[in-house]
């Protein structure tokens, strides 16, 4: 009883589970109840990552087809609004092989087997719940934003690592300089096309050298244009696009972007959710453990407890 209604709570809001419950087993437990029970679970869970942190127990892997398969390693954050702090950044973490992307089109991928690590934590809390799941692997390829304590931290621990900006996050910075510059569609377009086509051929350097040379029109064009050289600037030796599609890796973060719309927000952020920081993180472990394909850890916990 206790399992189905964690996996009804990590699916859907209380209430909905309530109606579930009564109709299916005709068994009438109210929302709350149903609501302090997964979140017991979901602390348990929380407090269970602390053997991996200190290395009492090895932290589950992806899995592998050869032990110098490529891992992908990502992370981001999005809000998700709580009752003591307004919006809060839920920061999520996603590791899956080279394997487990499986075809749909020419183009287009699924990911079949990822492991998910989320928290409300600052930067430290996060890297110290997320490095036991990062370490065990030979051949990481980190992708990411521009976010600099992302890349501080792989430079420091793994800096033999493949390190890749988001390549759309790359050319999203150029659009925001091109809507200044160029006042006509058409030719607004053009020039991104010819940008977008430059850094698929290394041609990073090109860019940022021709950046140095543009004079601005206006203040705000100046301000935009260096924000988007500092990026580039900061970012130049991870931005070897051609390289990297050449040698078979994903350049975008739409996987990790998945991650947040199917692991956090399509629960956390349902219509009419007021949740407590506490509520939220232990309701997000349940949803990551279930997408993981770890649930048995969440029927061992409740075996613990009978």
């Amino acid at each position: 009883m206790q399992e189905f209604i964690c996996l009804q709570s990590q699916e859907r809001v209380f209430e909905e589970a309530e109606e579930i419950l009564s109709e299916l087993l005709g068994i009438a437990l109210c929302g709350k109840q149903q609501q302090r029970i997964s979140e017991y679970y979901g602390e348990k869970l929380e407090e269970s990552e602390t053997s991996y942190q200190d290395c009492s127990l090895e932290a589950p892997q992806v899995a592998l087809s050869t032990s110098d398969e490529s891992v992908y390693i990502t992370t981001d954050g999005s809000m998700v609004y709580t009752r003591e702090d307004g919006w809060k950044e839920m920061k999520v973490g996603r590791i899956y092989s080279e394997s487990a992307r499986a075809p749909l089109q020419e183009d287009r991928t699924e990911i079949t087997d990822s492991l998910y690590v989320c928290t409300f934590g600052n930067n430290k809390d996060f890297l110290r719940k997320f490095e036991p799941y990062t370490e065990p692997y030979k051949h990481k390829v980190f992708i990411a934003d521009g976010a600099k304590w992302i890349w501080n931290w792989v430079d420091e621990f793994y800096g033999n690592s493949v390190q890749i900006p988001d390549f759309y996050h790359a050319v999203e910075k150029l659009g925001a300089y091109a809507t200044l510059r160029y006042k006509d569609a058409g030719e607004r377009q053009q020039w991104i096309e010819r940008q977008k086509q430059l850094l698929k051929a290394d041609g990073v350097e090109s860019i940022i050298e021709d950046f140095k040379k543009t004079p601005v029109k206006t203040e705000e064009e100046g301000k935009v244009l260096q924000d988007v050289l500092r990026y580039y600037e900061s970012n130049r030796k991870r931005m070897q696009y051609g390289s990297f599609i050449k040698k078979g890796y994903l350049i975008g973060s739409g996987a990790i972007e998945s991650a947040h719309r199917n692991v956090i927000q399509q629960r956390l952020k349902l219509s009419g959710q007021r949740w407590s920081v506490d509520g939220a993180q232990r309701i997000a472990n349940l949803r990551a453990y279930r997408k993981s394909n770890r649930w048995e850890s969440v029927i061992q916990q409740i075996k613990k407890a009978a």
